[in-house]
């Protein structure tokens, strides 16, 4: 047996996953706050391009400093190509999403990518829904529903849309995540799983650019600082981290902990934007987080 594979039947995530999975997730719903921050002064488009091109440099960088081999024929290349389309389609609906809504709701529909994961794992991993997981699905997608028809946190009229989109980009998500696993891209380096993905997420934007609108809006320090974080922090390290995680820690463990991302993201959303911090928005909310808790319930206590 290989190391890799006594490490995935492990009975417990360890404090060093939980640590690092309770780090990630709070800079991940940190992420969309600071996604609408830039989007005050970069094109949503725009700013897809500059992230996924600033992040794939520094990741070159790095892999050139380590001496990680990026460009050698490991039989990924495949795999890569489509999982780099997803990965780009992902990022055009959710930016498209949170240009239009706001970014707690966004950061809800977005973070229903686990219950997709879950009904794709069962057809394409065969990992069988429980009953339990069933009702989770159910509770989680009605905390969905109440979002959509909370009228208080409604933006604008136009921002159903954005919610709708941000929706379709969770399912990309789950679609994203669902393919690394299905076409055993957690065998090759991290690095070379997320290059893939920043090559895919420029191809798919570029064609949009044209059509996108003005390409800089109010261009300040605050939006530059926002980007260039999320292209050194958030996509440049947070992903890899999570790409070595996912490949030597239990998968399911680890889903565990994104139900925490929503809450940061909420949060986050209210005290750095003033989003409106209402009862709906709340009950949405927990919904949510009560449907991930039931569908990992059965895990909680030995993490498998």
């Amino acid at each position: 047996m290989s190391q890799q594979q006594a490490i995935e039947r492990r009975s417990h995530l360890d404090g060093f996953a939980v640590a690092t999975m309770l780090v990630l997730t709070v800079i991940w719903g940190l992420n969309t706050v600071l996604s609408k921050v830039s989007m005050v002064g970069f094109n949503p488009v725009l700013m897809n391009l500059l992230r996924s091109t600033i992040a794939s440099t520094a990741i070159l960088i790095w892999c050139h400093w380590r001496g990680i081999a990026i460009f050698t024929r490991d039989g990924s290349l495949k795999a890569g190509v489509i999982v780099g389309a997803l990965f780009g389609i992902e990022f055009v609906l959710i930016y498209a999403g949170l240009d239009m809504t706001s970014a707690s709701r966004c950061i809800l529909m977005t973070n229903t990518m686990p219950f997709f994961v879950m009904i794709g794992a069962h057809f394409m991993l065969g990992e069988r829904i429980t009953p339990p997981k069933l009702l989770g699905i159910i509770v989680a997608f009605a905390g969905v529903a109440v979002v959509f028809f909370d009228k208080l946190s409604l933006p604008s009229p136009n921002a159903l849309y954005g919610d709708f989109l941000s929706l379709l980009g969770g399912l990309a998500w789950a679609a994203t995540t669902l393919a690394i696993r299905k076409f055993g891209l957690t065998k090759v380096a991290p690095e070379k799983t997320l290059l893939y993905q920043l090559a895919g997420a420029v191809l798919v934007a570029l064609p949009f650019l044209p059509f996108s609108g003005p390409l800089v809006r109010n261009v300040t320090w605050l939006p530059v600082a926002s980007l260039l974080f999320q292209s050194l922090i958030v996509v440049a390290i947070t992903y890899v981290v999570w790409f070595w995680m996912i490949s030597r820690y239990p998968a399911t463990g680890l889903t565990v902990f994104t139900f925490l991302s929503p809450v940061f993201g909420v949060m986050f959303g209210g005290l750095l934007l003033g989003e409106p911090m209402t009862v709906g928005l709340f009950a949405g909310l927990g919904l949510v987080v009560l449907g991930l808790i039931l569908v990992n319930y059965k895990f909680r206590g030995r993490m498998t």
